[in-house]
């Protein structure tokens, strides 16, 4: 099957075709680094880490270039630093090391690049400055602004109109705009901030154009795929096609979007207990928090439970149900340690699934069909098949980024020798007791491994078991 990717643009699912296959590009917004990332933020990236794995399995890993920015100039990161007394880099390093480390426990692979904005002024203000002379933007009080009206295609991604957007958008009320939902580009810093020399004075740029600058600086126009959360449609992802399109004259239509990337996919919404994330509910969760008590690999696989483009709600039985769903699949392979796994490709069933715009609960099916057909083959004795299943759940594994550890691992996590060989033990004359009925007998091993804060998992082929969190 080919890929088919949801295009949030044209609102349709279409066949991807890559501008050239020697040389694919993938665009994601990425953290502003003034804090650690809530829950909702890990989204984007696993899911995006899991179209990158596919992409590089089908075009190659060295033919596709995945960026992701650090955004480390921000009004939050100014007074965060500004109240611990320390300069804007303090900070933002901070940040991204925790955040950087918090995505290597999601198994979320590193982008092939990661622009920061601090790096790029000079583009930035280049690129500011041929939207100024192609007539789309300009200058008022040291502020330089997007002219809206400049382009007629504006609100074709998220689907508004410029009456819509003034009745209903927040905007900022100036007497230095032309119109109340003409957007900043640059801005004059305020006293105390940091600010970048440019052709209107010091200052530094607004949140939208930093994307459009870096993916021109880094990747170049167009790109074929632009990502993240369905909040950043509108406005940013709307102000970014805008400026991407007039910086090079093209704001004559509707095919001038092709000139910035060439599909737009995002994600859906993420809420906890059905409700929003909130800091006045206090129902806001930090993912480095999660991670501190919650295999990494859980909360990855949360996350991809339901279909990217829809809502997911983030609760203790969504993760209570990932941890035994990850248990089935390595529980298979604890099992079938012995035997080699044939070196193989997903089964078709599973690309099907994540090749129809990234079908996650359709391929998790698919590995919980493998991890059947391996524990059949084990009772069978047919090794054969058990190699062929096991090759296929790790391969189809390697693109959903889990079953990475090995099973005893996963299982034993921070069990010393003596434990282990003691649980063995246990679990051993837990068969003898039971075949010989000796349920007194069973329910004191029971106990045993309760007390060793160990849980058992019966399968066809055998018990496994793993240490409690």
């Amino acid at each position: 099957m080919t890929l088919h990717l949801h295009d949030t643009l044209r609102r349709e699912k279409r066949e991807f075709t890559p501008r050239n296959p020697d040389r694919v590009t993938l665009y994601v917004c990425g953290p502003t680094v003034y804090d650690y990332a809530h829950i909702g933020n890990a989204r984007p990236p696993v899911v995006f880490d899991v179209l990158v794995r596919l992409l590089r399995r089908t075009y190659g890993a060295d033919k596709v270039i995945y960026a992701r920015n650090v955004t480390d100039v921000d009004d939050k990161i100014n007074q965060k630093a500004a109240r611990e007394g320390v300069a804007i880099g303090e900070v933002t390093a901070r940040y991204e090391a925790a955040y950087l480390a918090d995505m290597g426990l999601l198994n979320v692979s590193p982008p092939d690049i990661a622009p920061h904005v601090t790096d790029h002024m000079d583009a930035i203000v280049k690129q500011i400055g041929e939207i100024v002379d192609q007539g789309c933007a300009y200058a008022a009080e040291g502020h330089v602004l997007f002219d809206v009206s400049s382009y007629p295609s504006y609100g074709a991604l998220s689907g508004r109109n410029l009456d819509d957007m003034i009745a209903g958008a927040r905007v900022e009320v100036a007497p230095y705009k032309k119109n109340p939902h003409d957007f900043v580009l640059w801005k004059p810093s305020k006293e105390g901030e940091p600010s970048w020399p440019s052709p209107w004075g010091e200052g530094r740029p607004g949140w939208h154009i930093e994307c459009s600058a870096m993916i021109e600086k880094t990747l170049g126009l167009p790109i074929d795929i632009h990502g993240g959360g369905i909040d950043l449609v509108f406005p940013h992802h709307e102000n970014e096609i805008a400026q991407g399109v007039c910086a090079h004259g093209h704001a004559h239509g509707e095919a001038s979007h092709d000139e910035y990337s060439r599909y737009w996919m995002h994600n859906g919404f993420l809420t906890v207990d059905a409700e929003k994330m909130s800091k006045s509910i206090g129902n806001v969760l930090l993912l480095h928090d999660l991670v501190q008590s919650i295999p990494g690999e859980v909360v990855r696989w949360a996350l991809l439970s339901a279909h990217y483009r829809q809502p997911l709600d983030w609760n203790q039985g969504l993760l209570d149900q990932s941890r035994k769903n990850l248990d089935r699949l390595y529980g298979a392979l604890r099992r079938a340690a012995d035997v080699a796994a044939t070196e193989t490709d997903p089964p078709a069933e599973f690309l099907a699934s994540i090749e129809d715009d990234l079908n996650t609960p359709g391929a998790m099916a698919s590995m919980f069909a493998l991890s059947s057909e391996i524990e059949r083959a084990m009772t069978a004795g047919d090794e054969g098949a058990v190699a062929r299943a096991k090759g296929e759940l790790l391969a189809a594994g390697a693109i959903m980024g889990v079953l990475l550890a090995s099973p005893d691992a996963w299982f034993e996590g921070g069990a010393d020798e003596g434990l282990k060989a003691e649980v063995e033990e246990l679990l051993a004359e837990r068969v003898t007791a039971r075949a010989e009925k000796n349920w007194a007998e069973a329910d004191r091993i029971r106990d045993r491994l309760t007390a060793l804060n160990v849980i058992v998992m019966d399968g066809p082929a055998g018990a496994t078991w793993r240490l409690k969190e």
